[in-house]
């Protein structure tokens, strides 16, 4: 028999070793695998691929104020938002305290200018502005066209309570007002506002875009 190089022999015993090592490690495994329940093992490694997830956090909804607003009237204060009409299907909207004056849903929106007087009502245009009571607050929105049958009356009626913009109206302008009747609104609110049809620039087919003016009015003016 050829007698076993040093070399030779510890190969031999590297090999019987990993053998062993391989063994061992196959039934520490298989004694594991018997022992540890398979839901156990199955959330650890789940655990492990969540490691690293970064949370998902997901904003509240913002609180809806009222009349639409983005942040809400301080106290004391009313809310308004006057939305000039669009077009002939996009109608005109008065909101006041979250109150609907004018929309469709209401059913009372007409073609012109329509004007809603807080805690008042009355007839045609004219006499409904004059004879609105002291301390009134005007909120007038325009839908389709406000300039046809609109009279030189009309016009002064709405230039008293500060219209900048009546006498500058045209066909199917968009307008928006707000005004005050024995009293003074603030200085630093949007009052009116006025949006004039243009075939270059319309919207729709003929109407210029839809405007809105809102606010917040405090309620100690009188």
């Amino acid at each position: 028999m050829r007698p076993v190089a040093g070399s030779e022999l510890r190969d031999l015993v590297k090999l019987s070793g990993l053998m062993l090592a391989s063994g061992c490690a196959w039934y520490l495994g298989y004694v594991f695998a018997d022992i540890i329940p398979e839901d156990t093992v199955s959330i650890a490694i789940q655990n492990l691929q969540n490691i690293g997830e970064r949370p998902v956090i997901k904003a509240p909804l913002p609180k809806r104020q009222k009349c639409d607003h983005w942040s809400p009237c301080a106290p004391r204060s009313y809310a308004y938002r006057l939305l000039s009409g669009g077009g002939k299907e996009k109608m005109a909207k008065i909101c006041f305290e979250d109150e609907l004056l004018i929309s469709e849903q209401r059913g009372n929106v007409g073609r012109g200018i329509n004007i809603a007087i807080v805690n008042y009502f009355s007839g045609e245009m004219t006499a409904f502005i004059k004879d609105a009571p002291q301390g009134s607050l005007l909120l007038m929105v325009t839908h389709d066209d406000g300039s046809a049958r609109l009279k030189d009356d009309g016009k002064k009626a709405i230039e008293e309570l500060g219209s900048k913009e009546i006498r500058n109206m045209k066909f199917r302008s968009s307008w928006v007002f707000i005004a005050a009747k024995g009293f003074k609104l603030p200085d630093n609110i949007e009052k009116e506002k006025i949006n004039h049809s243009d075939n270059r620039k319309n919207r729709y087919s003929g109407w210029p875009a839809e405007i809105q003016i809102e606010g917040c009015i405090p309620d100690n003016l009188i």
